[in-house]
């Protein structure tokens, strides 16, 4: 996010509001999420000289699809266009999953280019066991990798939604999502505010259609190397205004030497399968 958690967190949700704190089973909350195309417009925020950049525009694209009885599926692009003042180089990263929550296996494939020339690919499987995850990388450096207990993406966005609907302020969690090499997983704190209606000035909300005046609830995610020396810092933050059934909007990716904000500029909501209650918002 860059990694591909960027786009890969977004695994995540948009729904009815809540108005009770009643317990949530994984279940219950993976039936809820609601099949999207969500398009985001990206601009910088901030940035330290240290980074090196001057400008940096981008759009994301996140669709997700699936369900409780058939597995998630993400499809996600990530296109930037950064200035440096010398030069202007366009970064795109296109990733896929597919995620089976109730047999605890996730698939990920990412491909990252530089101007439009191949930089990294990264595929494999994962695989919850009795003594963590199993990671086997495929390509022609194949490998096998042995990591501690993780939750995959779409996992983890319903353990969000079931902490924030039983009323927790905030919860730790390890995170394995396939980004950079695929090979590690990281350790995350999740903040949740309460949960709240739209107000006149959030110009993000009317992006959100029948969605507009449903409540959300404002999240920000920490995401941490635990190999990394010294005091333990973020590799990055994530702030988002997030729905019960997993859409998210107004994003705000800190990297630590710059920041990125996203709006919201276009929401579809997909079919459904058959497995899938319908849910719709009650707007108040």
């Amino acid at each position: 996010m860059l990694r591909t958690s960027l786009g890969m967190f977004l695994a995540g949700v948009m729904s009815v509001p809540a108005a009770s704190a009643a317990p949530m089973s994984a279940d219950t909350a993976a039936r809820l999420l609601i099949p999207h195309r969500a398009v985001y417009d990206l601009k910088l925020k901030d940035a330290s000289e240290r980074s090196g950049i001057e400008g940096m525009v981008g759009r994301m694209v996140y669709e997700f699809t699936g369900s409780a009885c058939t597995g998630f599926t993400t499809n996600f692009r990530l296109v930037t266009k950064i200035d440096t003042g010398e030069q202007t180089r366009v970064s795109d990263q296109q990733t896929n999953t597919f995620e089976d929550v109730s047999a605890q296996q996730f698939h990920f494939e990412t491909k990252s280019f530089t101007d439009e020339q191949l930089d990294k690919e990264v595929a494999g499987d994962a695989t919850t066991g009795e003594t963590g995850v199993k990671v086997d990388l495929t390509g022609p450096e194949g490998r096998e990798v042995d990591l501690p207990a993780s939750a995959f993406p779409t996992n983890h966005m319903l353990e969000v939604i079931k902490n924030a609907k039983d009323g927790n302020r905030f919860f730790e969690a390890r995170v394995f999502d396939g980004s950079e090499d695929g090979d590690k997983s990281l350790l995350t704190t999740t903040v949740i505010g309460k949960q709240q209606d739209p107000q006149k000035e959030d110009l993000d909300a009317a992006k959100a259609g029948e969605f507009s005046k449903a409540a959300y609830w404002p999240v920000t995610i920490a995401y941490f190397n635990e190999a990394a020396a010294g005091d333990p810092t973020p590799v990055y933050n994530m702030s988002f205004k997030l729905y019960e059934n997993g859409i998210t909007r107004d994003l705000t990716m800190d990297y630590g030497d710059f920041v990125l904000s996203g709006s919201l500029s276009k929401l579809e909501l997909l079919q459904k399968s058959d497995c899938q209650a319908d849910q719709r918002p009650v707007t108040r």
